[in-house]
């Protein structure tokens, strides 16, 4: 077991339950000489532990954790819509959509505040909506899985989600989690990718634009990249997928997206439901567009617009902070196993946000462990989990606010030297500039 305080530096290679009762454990934290958190798990330390099977965490976790309910889960339903639509009223009565005549006043500074505030508070609510169905994909919601996908379905597509298309992409993501290779979402870049010559020289892309930018400027671009435009380029297979069609054989330049039914992404037999799900993105597109028509754009910008781009976001950070830090290695194909990529989750604590997003940014170990349990039990099973793993230095538990998470991520996380062994997120913070002078911060 790693103590409170460990230093050690990583270097990159080539090449159903039991126990009803939960256990009461101190949390062991790792750091850096800078007082960052580090993962405890290093898999190139000869003295790493030994990993456990899934079937032996199971076994610590209480059988009630795997139980479903229709009725709980449909009073989160209930709750999260009853929070929703009180949020719509007190815009309703404080604000207006028409524009103010003067946008220097400070009648126009209210109005801009009123809206963003909304639209800020709705797009967490909603939030807590797409977890839901979210749930419903992975089988969690209830034990019908025809009642999970009608209430998935209606969900995700009030949202713009094409709900088949994502439950079967963000299954892979669970099956091949930090997967070099046959990973989904948020698959990291390689050294080639982010335009670096062997030789670790900025040649194009990324290093180019980097170097332009300056470290901090360009980690504003990768919160912008991720958080306002990330989820959209991610549908239409333009960034962030993984590397081989669903066939097993690597793409070559294909864009893999979440609407046509003949995407490589899909197997055959998913077709029909694939378009489904885009019928259905379809209609709910139409749907805004019969709106503005008839009540404006302005208002449906303001009532519905600005809300999901805040969704978005929320959905992209937690996939985005959930897997990635400089201290949790990525696996290539050789080195890669189902263990290894869950036991690569990282719990985060999100305060306030956890009411409203149902914990699934600080129980994600073992949402990935179990997808199948429920999210009311993933706080008991945490512990379980917690109080198992933990002292064999196995559970990762970064106790850093969120935001400040975001940051270093954006400012660490750029690319892999390679797509084999055991690799860790290096950044183009450490690398040389072509000309004189210094970066911009």
């Amino acid at each position: 077991t790693k103590l409170s305080t460990n230093y050690h530096q990583r270097t990159t290679t080539m090449g159903k339950g039991g126990r009803s009762t939960v256990p009461t454990t101190q949390t062991i934290q790792t750091a850096d000489k800078d007082g960052h958190w580090m993962s405890p798990y290093n898999p190139l330390d000869p003295k790493a532990p030994q990993l456990p099977s899934k079937g032996q965490i199971k076994a610590v976790i209480p059988k009630e954790c795997f139980e479903r309910s229709y009725v709980h889960s449909m009073y989160f339903v209930l709750r999260d819509t009853v929070l929703a639509a009180g949020c719509a009223y007190a815009a309703y009565l404080t604000l207006s959509t028409d524009l103010p005549s003067n946008l220097f006043s400070l009648d126009a500074l209210a109005w801009f505040v009123g809206w963003n505030t909304y639209a800020f508070w709705m797009g967490c609510i909603l939030t807590g909506h797409w977890v839901l169905a979210h749930e419903c994909g992975h089988g969690a919601f209830s034990p019908s899985q025809t009642f999970n996908d009608i209430w998935g379905f209606a969900m995700h597509q009030a949202l713009m989600v094409p709900y088949f298309a994502w439950q079967y992409t963000h299954a892979k993501h669970h099956r091949r989690t930090n997967n070099t290779m046959d990973g989904e979402s948020h698959v990291p870049n390689s050294r080639e990718e982010m335009g670096l010559s062997k030789e670790g020289k900025r040649e194009s892309g990324y290093a180019i634009i980097h170097e332009a930018f300056g470290d901090g400027p360009f980690a504003m671009f990768q919160v912008f990249a991720h958080l306002v435009i990330g989820w959209p380029l991610y549908l239409m297979g333009l960034a962030s997928t993984g590397r081989l069609g669903q066939d097993g054989k690597v793409l070559d330049g294909d864009i893999i997206d979440h609407y046509r039914p003949w995407s490589k992404m899909f197997p055959a037999k998913l077709r029909f439901k694939i378009a489904l799900s885009t019928t259905g993105a379809l209609a709910a597109w139409v749907c805004v567009y019969k709106a503005a028509q008839e009540y404006g754009a302005l208002p449906v910008i303001l009532w519905y617009i600005g809300p999901l781009m805040w969704n978005q976001a929320w959905l992209v950070l937690y996939t985005w902070l959930q897997h990635n830090d400089p201290s949790v290695p990525q696996y290539g194909p050789d080195e890669w196993t189902w263990v290894k990529g869950a036991l690569s989750t990282i719990d985060r604590p999100y305060g306030i946000f956890d009411f409203f997003h149902h914990k699934i940014g600080s129980t994600h170990v073992a949402h990935h462990l179990f997808h199948e349990m429920p999210f009311y039990k993933a706080d008991v099973a945490t512990a379980a989990i917690k109080a198992y793993l933990e002292p064999k230095g196995l559970y990762n538990y970064d106790p850093t606010p969120w935001y400040m998470a975001m940051w270093r991520v954006a400012k660490t996380c750029h690319y892999l030297e390679d797509l084999d062994g055991i690799q860790y997120y290096k950044s183009l913070e450490d690398i040389p500039l072509r000309k004189n002078g210094k970066k911009m911060d």
